[in-house]
């Protein structure tokens, strides 16, 4: 009786593991990656294939946006944004406590693709934000509609 049950485990742990190793995404997922230019000041994404470059802004002198590949780790409809959760008093030359719209979060210290309507001047052409990417609203709500979490965004210069 025993060595049954255990047949049967043995079994269905192969059964599960062999839908596990040979799984094949649903055609409803959806893959999504994108890749900031610091230099170039652009963020492509391709989202399921369909590709959009859009002009960015990163970080200035002194607030580097950090280069590498990032997980996408949350997203918020709205965010308030504030320097001081970094050192930085609001009310100091760089410092700001702001409401954005349509934030990625991509680490923990605090980067984020986010929309920027105050730097739609400067987007495509110089970088002028703290570390974030800054998108204009449009772009910005296009990615965040997306792009979920756990898919990656990569940052090169």
């Amino acid at each position: 009786m025993r060595s049954t049950w255990m047949r049967l485990v043995v079994a269905a742990a192969a059964v599960l593991l062999l839908q596990w190793v040979f799984a094949v995404p649903s055609a409803s997922a959806q893959l999504t990656s994108a890749v900031g230019d610091v230099t170039a000041h652009t963020f492509t994404v391709d989202a399921a294939g369909e590709v959009r470059v859009m002009p960015a802004s990163m970080g200035k002198p002194g607030y580097e946006t950090p280069l590498g590949t990032f997980e996408v780790l949350e997203k918020f409809r709205y965010l308030v944004m504030d320097s001081s959760t970094y050192g930085v008093p609001i009310d100091a030359p760089e410092g700001y406590r702001i409401e954005t719209e349509y934030a990625v979060r991509l680490t923990w210290g605090g980067i984020f693709v986010h929309a920027a309507p105050w730097s739609v001047e400067s987007q495509g052409y110089e970088n002028v934000s703290h570390g974030c990417i800054n998108l204009s609203t449009e772009n910005a709500r296009w990615f965040y509609d997306n792009v979920q979490v756990g898919d990656l965004v990569t940052i090169v210069g």
